[in-house]
Parts: C-alpha cells; sequence; structure tokens
C-alpha cells in the first residue's frame, strides 16, 4: 500500500511538471509578458504593485517565475484565481484583497511555500477553504475575511506554527476543530484572530473568545 502512494505521489508530480512544462512553453517563450496593456520582463520581475485595475487575472502571470509580491488589492478584479498562480515559486506576498473574484480558492496555492502572506479577503470566493493551505509553513498573515467560503477550517491549519494573524470572519463557516488551539495565535486579541460572524456550531473550542462565540449564527445547528 505504501508503495503504492508513493507512485501516485511521483505521478501527480510528474503530471504537474509537465504541466508547467507545457505552460511555460505556449506562454513564457519571449522575454516579455503583456499584462493590462504593459510589458514586464519575465526575468527581472520581483514585484507587481498595480491598483485600478479590471476584468480577469490574466493566466500569463505564471510565467513571472522571479515574482516575490503581487499587490492587486482594491480594484475591480473579477474572474476566479487562476491556478497558473502556483508556478511563482518565488513568491512571499499575495494580495488580492477588496476586488470581486469569484470560485474556489485554488488548491494549488499550497505549492507557493515561500509565502508569508496571503490576504484575498473582500472577495466573493466561495466553497471550501483548501487544506493544502496548510502546507504554507512560512505563513505569517493569511486573511480570507468577507467572502461565502463554507465547511470548516482545515486540520491541517496545526502546521501553521509561524502564522500570527488568522482572519476568517464574516463567511459561512459551519465547524472549527479544537485543534485550532495548538496555533501560536492570541485568541483574545481581534487583530490576530477572528472568526465572527460565521455559523459555527457549539461546542467550541476553549481557546476561542466569548465575542467570537457569540457572533455564530447558530439557527441551523442540531
Amino acid at each position: 500500500m505504501f508503495l503504492f502512494g508513493c507512485d501516485i505521489l511521483q505521478d501527480e508530480e510528474q503530471d504537474f511538471q509537465y504541466e508547467e512544462q507545457d505552460f511555460q512553453y505556449e506562454y513564457c517563450s519571449t522575454d516579455y509578458i503583456e499584462l493590462w496593456g504593459e510589458s514586464y520582463n519575465i526575468e527581472q520581475t520581483t514585484e507587481l504593485i498595480l491598483d485600478s485595475l479590471d476584468g480577469i487575472i490574466p493566466l500569463q502571470i505564471g510565467c513571472l517565475e522571479n515574482l516575490k509580491k503581487i499587490d492587486f488589492s482594491y480594484s475591480t478584479l473579477s474572474g476566479a484565481i487562476p491556478s497558473e498562480i502556483s508556478y511563482l515559486f518565488n513568491l512571499e506576498e499575495l494580495n488580492l484583497t477588496g476586488n470581486q473574484l469569484v470560485g474556489e480558492i485554488p488548491s494549488q496555492i499550497g505549492d507557493l511555500t515561500n509565502l508569508s502572506t496571503l490576504i484575498l479577503s473582500y472577495n466573493q470566493l466561495s466553497g471550501e477553504i483548501p487544506l493544502e493551505i496548510g502546507n504554507l509553513n512560512n505563513l505569517l498573515e493569511l486573511r480570507l475575511s468577507n467572502n461565502f467560503l463554507t465547511d470548516g477550517i482545515p486540520d491541517e491549519f496545526i502546521n501553521l506554527q509561524s502564522l500570527i494573524v488568522l482572519d476568517l470572519k464574516v463567511n459561512q463557516l459551519t465547524s472549527i476543530s479544537s485543534k485550532i488551539c495548538s496555533l501560536n495565535l492570541d485568541f483574545n486579541n481581534w487583530g490576530n484572530f477572528t472568526i465572527l460572524d460565521n455559523q459555527v456550531c457549539p461546542p467550541y473550542p476553549s481557546c476561542l473568545s466569548v465575542i467570537d462565540i457569540s457572533t455564530q449564527n447558530t439557527i441551523n445547528c442540531p
């Protein structure tokens, strides 16, 4: 069984490598790519801090392999977060807050193991929080508030031992494991942790503040 599991992992890694190679060949074969009417050098661009953007995030953004920072906050971007963002292995900061992004958070975001900041708040994202975010061992700040995220906080979050800020308020989350208490967070400080205004049912982990508990919509709880 173990060998079979290893074979599956190797196949998945191989498939990912083939997909990346195909993507590089089709979209990244020149020195420059165009994003929102501007040209960016594939090798030399390390930051994209842009505002007043609209339309979708072009999948060609995955060509900028040396990017360390993306800040497209408070624009009117729509559509889904492209899975090609997972090719940005050097990315440390991703801030897409305050847009009109829809769909699920791509699970491939868990491949960005250099991320220290991930901010996707104030969008229209839906579905479950990807358990793959638990792979981001260097993550310091995770903000997913004011979306339509459902289900619970993945148990894999216990791996995020560097995390300082976890903001999940104003979603449709329905469960939270007591394992969350093993994180090195100040659970009584709203600036560090909050799940205000969700739909989490009791019993609640002992580390949650009275405010976090009292603002849960429990109308559909058993």
